[in-house]
């Protein structure tokens, strides 16, 4: 059926008398893809040219990672996250995989401090950056004062998310060194324990900080 607002002289346009038929439709469909695709081949391009970034990939590349104070170089697949290559290529697997969906921190390692979760940063992403797992906490025999805690008050069951959780600790007082039992439970809140040793954490955190840890457990809990 004719449509009344059809103009013949537009490209693609049903001829006089006819209605938009499927091959008018899909020829138009044509060029408008081809010109986006023009237009849009011409901005990468340019982007390209102005980004002096190197292209890794696809194959393996070298990279060299600082961790624990001292420079490790490997060669990985460009898609290898930091969490894979710190237990795999580097044989560190202090570091937990248990999501694999950054949701539950057992993953968690200080990059240039801060606290991330490893699985989530692709390790070429790392190059260049200070990263800190959990053995290089301790130094030599001595042990950092949260993983002293942590022992002390038996702050784990399982072990799986305990490594994040120590982790995450240690950026919670480097940031608050005294921090109270509400903002503990705030900074760990990004730790997953399926064992629901909570109590135990709060309060080996509170003891690693140098506070009084709680005399009622119930009053840890989240």
């Amino acid at each position: 059926m004719p449509h009344e607002n059809d103009d013949p002289t537009l490209p693609g346009a049903a001829p006089p008398g006819r209605g938009v038929t499927r091959r008018s439709f899909m020829q138009t469909l044509g060029i408008s893809a081809a010109a986006t695709s023009a237009l849009g081949g011409e901005r990468e391009a340019t982007a390209a040219v102005a980004d002096d970034t190197p292209v890794l990939g696809p194959g393996p590349v070298p990279i060299t990672l600082r961790i624990n104070g001292k420079p490790h170089t490997r060669t990985v697949d460009p898609a290898t996250t930091l969490l894979e290559a710190l237990r795999v290529d580097l044989d560190l697997t202090g570091t937990k995989e248990v999501c694999d969906r950054g949701a539950c921190g057992a993953c968690s390692v200080l990059v240039d401090g801060r606290l991330t979760v490893s699985c989530m940063m692709l390790a070429i992403d790392a190059v260049g950056a200070e990263i800190t797992t959990v053995e290089g906490l301790a130094r030599g025999d001595t042990l950092d004062p949260v993983q002293e805690s942590f022992v002390r008050h038996d702050a784990l069951q399982c072990g799986f998310c305990t490594p994040g959780l120590v982790m995450a600790s240690r950026a919670l007082l480097d940031e608050n060194p005294k921090p109270t039992l509400d903002q503990i439970k705030k900074g760990l809140s990004g730790n997953l324990c399926r064992c629901g040793t909570y109590t135990n954490v709060f309060n080996a955190v509170l003891e690693a900080s140098g506070q009084t840890p709680i005399a009622d457990a119930e009053e840890a809990m989240p």
